[in-house]
């Protein structure tokens, strides 16, 4: 039987992309979104890779909800009794300079980008233990670099880096965790950011600009680093943040 792991933000982007990848190599799934639409349609896209009805599995929660951890580890253990590895994705981004962006935003993105990674961690944590698994958080190079206009966002992936460190030491040997740092990668996140059109242009160009490989990047160019994350190749690695961002970061 193959792994089990859950995927959260897996109904878009790179968790979609990631879905599919693991399905294709057998894997068993818990998709974890918001909406449950785009959720199926992630299922069907893992169904069509070569993944199999039962080992698909969709949970439409919102992880900044009281007692998601909870519902998405009794989802793991009713539909496959346990879980081997949890892929910490959802996030949400949010940009503006301080003056103009409201700490309630700052409170949601904790929220989700942060407090909830830490819930599922500690909600799975004796799921984890018992089959020795592995976390990978998607943290960004944004709680890297000190840019103006997002601040916020910088802040809430720069904790969940400390939490992927301090997690490592906590909870070794029995669960790795590790964590990946993208760079900018053109998903739908670039939809929602809390800014118009035209500064989303603007950011676009400077993100390819700045980037020294010339291009932002894709699903696929960070896909395959999780993937080695969770697998076999990755036993002794824990508490690293794997930037995977064509140079931006250097």
């Amino acid at each position: 039987m193959g792994l089990v792991v859950a995927v959260t933000g897996a109904g878009s982007g790179l968790g979609r992309a990631l879905a599919v990848r693991l399905a294709a190599d057998g894997t068993r799934l818990l998709l974890v979104g918001r909406r449950a639409e785009r959720l199926l349609r992630t299922r069907e896209d893992c169904l069509a890779d070569g993944g199999k009805p039962g080992d698909i599995v969709t949970l439409p929660v919102d992880l900044a909800e009281p007692g998601a951890a909870a519902a998405v580890r009794d989802a793991a253990v009713a539909a496959f009794d346990g879980l081997d590895a949890l892929v910490n994705n959802a996030a949400q981004a949010r940009f503006g300079p301080l003056d103009d962006t409201d700490v309630d935003t700052f409170v949601r993105l904790l929220r989700v980008d942060l407090v909830a990674p830490a819930a599922l961690i500690r909600c799975v944590a004796p799921l984890l233990r018992r089959s020795r698994g592995t976390v990978v958080n998607v943290g960004s190079i944004g709680g890297l670099l000190a840019v103006p206009g997002r601040s916020y966002y910088g802040a809430a992936k720069a904790g969940l880096h400390h939490l992927t460190r301090s997690l490592a030491r906590e909870l070794a040997p029995e669960i790795r965790v590790n964590a990946v740092l993208p760079g900018a990668v053109d998903t739908e996140m670039y939809d929602d950011l809390g800014i118009d059109d035209d500064a989303v242009a603007r950011l676009r160009a400077e993100m390819v600009r700045t980037t020294p490989l010339g291009r932002m990047g894709r699903p696929e160019d960070v896909v395959p680093w999780i993937v080695m994350l969770l697998g076999p190749d990755a036993t002794w690695m824990t508490g690293s943040l794997l930037v995977v961002d064509g140079g931006r970061s250097c």
